[in-house]
């Protein structure tokens, strides 16, 4: 936003509630500077629920998802298979063999997801440098 770009927030709650609450004055930037989206009604509290469901609207949003750590099990898995299912680029940042936050970024690189190693490649990936 400080840069002139316009921003797009997809909320686990009501547009009226804000989770976590230390986050109210952002919610509110991003809601006069640009977009801020919930497929809940004004006053639904966040649920534990709906971030799996508000992930699905991030990854069909998004050109790419990319996967910098997750556990074997994590929303950040359930976020990369939303995008897939939206026919959208998987990319991921392998990291130590021996920690337990970069298993499921080597199981999505193993099932196909590009890996990424530096902002170069991830420029590239979304067709940043290229113009496309």
């Amino acid at each position: 936003m400080q840069r002139g770009g316009v921003p797009i927030a997809v909320i686990g709650s009501g547009i009226g509630r804000t989770y976590p609450k230390q986050h109210q004055y952002l919610q509110e930037e991003v809601g006069q500077q640009g977009l801020l989206i919930s497929e809940y009604p004004k006053a639904t509290p966040a649920h534990r629920a709906h971030f799996p469901e508000r992930n699905r609207i991030i990854a069909g949003l998004a050109q790419a998802t990319l996967v910098v750590e997750a556990k074997g099990r994590s929303g950040s898995l359930i976020t990369a298979n939303a995008a897939l299912q939206n026919n959208r680029d998987v990319l991921a940042v392998p990291g130590s063999i021996f920690s337990a936050e970069s298993a499921g970024c080597h199981d999505l690189i193993a099932a196909g997801a590009r890996p990424v190693c530096s902002v170069k490649e991830l420029l590239e990936a979304v067709n940043f440098m290229t113009g496309n």
